[in-house]
């Protein structure tokens, strides 16, 4: 017999500012009692939600049952950026290039599938259109090192035979209303999300079709039963025949992958509305997203009223924490640099107030697989994102789903033949390592 006892549950630092800019959304019930279903997922984000919908693709008649910690969309998916990119984005390198073109071009058009999946579900269950918007984005660079790197991908980009625009500082003043940037690279394929609005939206459209959503009602124990799987949750248990884990690094605190994965934590302000005169003080267009040339550098993300008001969001200052969860003092640290970043790009606006700050979770692996596969006989995983949390996750959700159902895709080939994650150094050498490794790389790309 099979018992997996989640060792932590996770805990979220801030409001997800998605969310509350959002009008509030009734809750759901949470799991009491003994229910039973076909198959029970854990977790309600990008990939649980995937998955539910592929699994009624395949089989209408499935009964799916969704497990959330917490509500949806106020957990990790709220407190996500929004950007659905569709080239390669590998954090652990210096340009966001990753393993080989070979990969590359395989990587695209498996994104590409996942952001056609999201359009597919946006239209078929009426999710307003600002919350999806296939607009591009912007690698904005501020320093010769910024410029070098968009240099290299833009040459990594033609390799690939992929559209790309570079951008000069007049370029970039026009679009962002800041002279902060000297240059950017333009790509088209980036859907950029309301990640909140998108999974609220998503999670109506299946309730509509029949899944059961459960909020708050974090799963605490994983174990075989006659003729299936047993999830106990505080109040309630479910029996299912098949469960797929979509719970991100949380995979880790049931057991699974213990010293392979690697917990970042990131950290995201948005500033209150806009007025019209700040509006007019910072000009530039309406609604833009833009990553750093750098990856370990800051990301800003102006909004429009269709995402939930005139607003600027920045995110900035990852460090490890293998325990999945931050501090407020950790969160007060970030703060006040994202504070210092903001007036920096933006002095028309210098001190206009953070009205949400939170912190969020990023799980990666050294090598940069995810597990996507068959853990135990009808337990499937649906994890490690590598910090792409919209696309990777809509991807190994699919996959999931398609492979509790017997299928085979460009998917399941693609994940089931990735590695096992990498082993980390033991603790407390994986904290020192990696915090040391992420503030050198910080202080790198301070301009970014």
């Amino acid at each position: 017999m099979a018992r997996h006892q989640a060792v932590r549950t996770p805990v979220f630092n801030g409001p997800a500012g998605w969310s509350a800019i959002l009008p509030p959304v009734a809750p759901r019930a949470r799991l009491e009692g003994s229910t039973g279903c076909d198959v029970a997922i854990v977790g309600g984000g990008f990939a649980g939600l995937s998955a539910a919908r592929r699994l009624h693709q395949i089989d209408p008649g499935l009964d799916v049952v969704i497990l959330d910690a917490a509500r949806i969309s106020e957990g990790g998916t709220g407190r996500n950026s929004g950007f659905m990119i569709d080239l390669p984005h590998e954090l652990t390198s210096s340009d966001y290039a990753g393993s080989g073109d070979s990969h590359d071009r395989q990587l695209t058009r498996l994104n590409r599938h996942a952001i056609d999946f999201a359009a597919q579900a946006v239209a078929e269950y009426a999710i307003p259109e600002g919350w999806f918007q296939r607009s591009g984005k912007i690698n904005a660079a501020a320093s010769a090192a910024g410029l070098a790197a968009n240099e290299s991908y833009a040459r990594h980009l033609r390799d690939l035979g992929e559209a790309h625009e570079m951008l000069d500082a007049r370029a970039m003043r026009e679009t962002t209303g800041t002279g902060y940037y000297r240059a950017g690279l333009y790509t088209p394929g980036t859907a950029m999300i309301q990640p909140a609005g998108y999974v609220q939206g998503f999670a109506a459209g299946l309730e509509r079709g029949g899944v059961r959503i459960y909020e708050n009602s974090p799963v605490l124990t994983i174990e075989t039963a006659p003729q299936g799987w047993r999830l106990a949750t505080a109040q309630g248990e479910v029996r299912a025949q098949k469960v797929i884990m979509a719970n991100n690094g949380h995979l880790e605190s049931f057991g699974f992958k213990r010293g392979r994965l690697m917990h970042i934590m990131l950290n995201a302000c948005m500033t209150e509305e806009l007025s019209p005169e700040a509006i007019r003080a910072l000009g530039g267009q309406e609604c833009w997203g833009a990553t750093p040339a750098d990856p370990m550098g800051t990301t800003v993300r102006r909004i429009g009223p269709a995402q939930g008001g005139n607003r600027i969001v920045i995110r900035q200052g990852g460090y490890y924490r293998p325990q999945m969860q931050t501090s407020a003092a950790d969160l007060d640290r970030l703060v006040r640099q994202m504070r210092q970043k903001f007036d920096a790009r933006f002095p028309m606006l210098k001190g206009l107030r953070f009205e949400y700050c939170w912190s969020g979770h990023l799980c990666l692996s050294k090598n940069g697989v995810s597990v996507m596969r068959e853990l135990e006989p009808g337990l499937f995983a649906a994890c490690v994102d590598n910090g792409l949390g919209t696309t990777r996750s809509t991807l190994t959700g699919i996959g999931a789903a398609e492979m509790l159902c017997g299928r085979s895709s460009m998917i399941t080939e693609f994940f089931t033949a990735e590695a096992e994650p990498g082993r980390l150094p033991p603790h407390p050498f994986d904290t020192i390592g990696a915090n040391a490794y992420m503030r050198w790389k910080e202080w790198q790309s301070r301009l970014e």
